[in-house]
């Protein structure tokens, strides 16, 4: 029973259009997917293949790993930025705070004596 009828006329069924429709399931699962065979040297690859996917695994983690040195170099350099315009501007707050207090010669005596020893310490 390869054919089927069409208007009275024989009309030959291929054997994929057969296996397009396997019928109802004997276990009663019809909403399963139908399992295929079981091949275990089907998922095999070439020594070659495996080498070039793990050569271009090895490139985009180096990649990565450059890109997040690159962004955590530039998050340490604004931190360290804003760290060093906060000390500038609390020694400028101190200077003023002196110059309130002494005259303006003795504060600028005071200034250059305190770079003098920072250089000499650091």
């Amino acid at each position: 029973m390869s054919s089927t009828e069409v208007e009275g006329t024989p009309v030959p069924v291929s054997a994929t259009e057969i296996a397009k429709f396997p019928g109802i399931r004997k276990n009663g699962k019809q909403w399963h997917a139908p399992k295929k065979a079981f091949r275990p040297a089907s998922g095999l690859t070439s020594y070659e293949v495996r080498t070039k996917a793990r050569l271009a695994q090895q490139a985009t983690k180096a990649k990565e790993n450059e890109m997040k040195e690159e962004k955590e170099a530039e998050r340490k350099r604004r931190t360290q930025a804003i760290k060093e315009k906060r000390a500038a501007k609390e020694e400028k707050e101190r200077y003023e705070l002196m110059a309130a207090k002494m005259h303006k010669k003795r504060v600028e005596r005071l200034k250059r004596k305190e770079k003098r020893n920072k250089l000499i310490n650091s």
